[in-house]
């Protein structure tokens, strides 16, 4: 009974599987096909004829389709982004999980009461900040802005809530102020819940869509996703080329959830222990 009870998870859970990966497999085999198998009716799974041409495409560009610098684009923003939300939300949630000062509960509440508030809220207040700031049509006004991260201090906190106080209070005891127990003792406890919210960060910056369009206008400041979208209307009947610039685009995410994927699922499990 167990055996059968067993061999149908794996059965269901198989199926799940099938059903993520077959579009990626689709995406990253059209990719390799030429334009008239990609259009062919049937469809072929497999290339009959694998080509690289699609990628050549890709990596030629034009003055108005440059998806190199889109790469490049995306990356300096969507790291330069993880690493500014990293040192701010766990300074904040440090501050808010082991300090003790006036207005802390109420300062926490408006943090996380602002979780409630539509992102599209904040899109023409940010403008106005990155207009007067000078930034517009520059990487700034990607990695700046979304900084500091509501959820990622909410999601911090709750983590260093997790960790044994007698840790602190013996390097307190010791003689350690707070920014050397913070630095040397919390952080590097700390570890799964960081890289679980530079994951989570990334792949946010990584993936927006609006904000890019509303601050970049020069087609060689764009990053991946809004010059994907103008890749797409270049190449509106060459699917391969399409497909390439998805798996371009695709990745960089998938080697950064396969390397941290320990510390997200450690992560995610141990930061809502206390509260």
């Amino acid at each position: 009974m167990k055996t059968l009870r067993a061999s149908a998870w794996y059965l269901m859970l198989t199926g799940f599987a099938m059903i993520v990966v077959l579009p990626l497999l689709w995406m990253l085999l059209t990719a390799f096909k030429t334009n008239t198998e990609a259009t062919r009716i049937p469809p072929t799974f497999v290339p009959e004829e694998f080509t690289t041409g699609a990628f050549e495409t890709l990596v030629k560009g034009t003055s108005e389709t440059p998806v190199l610098r889109w790469f490049v684009n995306s990356m300096l923003a969507a790291t330069g982004h993880t690493l500014l939300v990293l040192v701010v939300a766990s300074t904040a949630a440090y501050a808010l999980a082991r300090l003790e000062f006036r207005g802390r509960a109420p300062l926490f509440a408006i943090i996380v009461g602002t979780l409630l508030v539509p992102s599209f809220t904040f899109l023409i207040p940010n403008f106005l900040i990155v207009d007067r700031l000078g930034w517009l049509d520059s990487l700034w006004a990607l990695i700046v802005p979304g900084a500091a991260s509501a959820f990622g201090v909410f999601f911090l906190r709750q983590f260093f809530l997790s960790l044994p106080r007698e840790l602190e209070e013996a390097a307190s005891i010791e003689g350690a102020g707070h920014l050397q127990i913070f630095w040397r003792i919390v952080l590097p406890l700390s570890r799964p819940a960081l890289a679980t919210l530079a994951v989570l960060s990334f792949l946010s910056n990584w993936n927006e869509f609006i904000w890019p369009i509303y601050v970049l206008f020069s087609p060689e400041q764009f990053t991946l996703p809004p010059g994907l979208s103008i890749l797409q209307g270049a190449y509106t009947l060459d699917y391969p080329v399409i497909m390439a610039g998805a798996v371009l685009a695709s990745v960089p995410v998938l080697i950064i959830f396969i390397v941290a994927q320990r510390y997200v699922i450690e992560g995610v499990s141990r930061s809502g222990l206390k509260g």
